[in-house]
């Protein structure tokens, strides 16, 4: 049995997301793997995520915020440089997730921070929940993943995200605010080198009393790495594909209405792998034309406010004649979409 730790010098989710699951697919399960990383501004959705539900897509393009989609559950998370990501492999049946736990309270520890596990996923200093984990298990493999809030950003989180409106209510915003706090606010000091260093320290002296080793060099991962290892590059053209983070989507009916001094639109466009399959237009505008040619504009394009837009001002220039009405549908259905 062997140790490796892994760090990654990239801040692009998909090559780190991209990296988790090449670290859980693809290295040797016999080693105890740790893997550290943070990403730049980022909203990752669950593997059955709608992101128009889920993200202000508009306002994250227009912001540079990645959208990434990850191959397991769960709900929309916004990462920023403000979050240290930590990983964890073990051999199925030499996986000790009390271990895991272990080895971030010991680092913390070394740092001035007294922390502690609160429940099976989260560890809290105080009240304060600065860490949330989730797991996923093989045959012969674990795999245990989690997130420490060193400096993250806690307002970003609000202006990305559009929680469902029953999870709001469930969850009562406000306490959800109040329990999380930063890192920085038990040690000034404290950042995502000085962190790392302490987890790594704890990760080689907690498998050094069990004759692991005294020490293992620290693998530095970065884009680099992708032209060395065609397996992870195959996970990162994924994790960066446009078909992955959105082409994935579950099939999801968007029916909005509106009216426009030409007459009232109520558009149903039934949308499966982010295509438009299937569009119905009920309305009294006089000019039939006008709703037979929108209903084939938009049927078997992406959903995608930018292809959308283009087929549309396409349209505008075959039907001189129709290009006030449409340019009405257009910037109308471009604005609902934004959310």
């Amino acid at each position: 049995m062997k140790l490796r730790i892994l760090k990654s010098a990239v801040t692009n989710p998909w090559f780190n997301l991209a990296t988790e699951d090449w670290i859980f697919n693809t290295l040797d399960p016999d080693s105890h793997t740790l893997f550290l990383w943070r990403n730049s501004e980022t909203v990752v959705i669950g593997r059955s995520q709608n992101p128009w539900v889920e993200c202000k897509i508009d306002k994250m393009e227009a912001d540079a915020v990645y959208l990434a989609r990850r191959q397991s559950g769960g709900g929309a998370v916004f990462h920023d440089l403000g979050n240290t990501n930590f990983t964890f492999l073990s051999p199925k049946d030499d996986y000790d997730q009390d271990a895991n736990f272990t080895i971030i309270i010991n680092a913390l520890k070394k740092l001035g921070i007294e922390a502690d596990l609160s429940g099976r996923n989260d560890m809290q200093v105080g009240d304060k929940k600065i860490s949330g984990s989730a797991f996923k298990h093989a045959a012969d493999r674990s795999f245990h993943h989690g997130t420490l809030l060193v400096n993250a950003n806690m307002q970003k989180l609000g202006e990305y995200l559009n929680p469902h409106p029953l999870k709001l209510k469930a969850k009562g915003i406000k306490s959800v605010r109040a329990r999380v706090a930063n890192l920085v606010e038990f040690n000034r000091d404290i950042d995502h080198e000085t962190l790392s260093e302490a987890i790594i320290e704890a990760f080689c002296e907690y498998y050094r009393d069990k004759d692991y080793g005294d020490t293992t060099p620290v693998e530095e991962l970065d884009e680099a790495t992708l032209a060395k290892e065609p397996s992870l590059n195959k996970y990162y053209e994924q994790m960066a594909d446009w078909n992955w983070r959105f082409g994935k989507t579950p099939e999801f009916t968007h029916h909005i209405e509106t009216r426009f001094d030409w007459g009232i639109i109520d558009l149903h466009l039934d949308v499966k792998q982010a295509v438009i399959r299937d569009v119905v237009i009920f309305s009294d505008a006089l000019n039939v034309e006008l709703i037979d040619l929108l209903k084939d504009t938009l049927t078997g394009i992406k959903y995608d406010k930018h292809e959308i837009n283009a087929k549309l001002a396409e349209l505008g220039k075959a039907h001189a004649e129709l290009a006030e009405q449409i340019e009405d549908f257009g910037e109308w259905l471009a604005s609902e979409m934004e959310g």
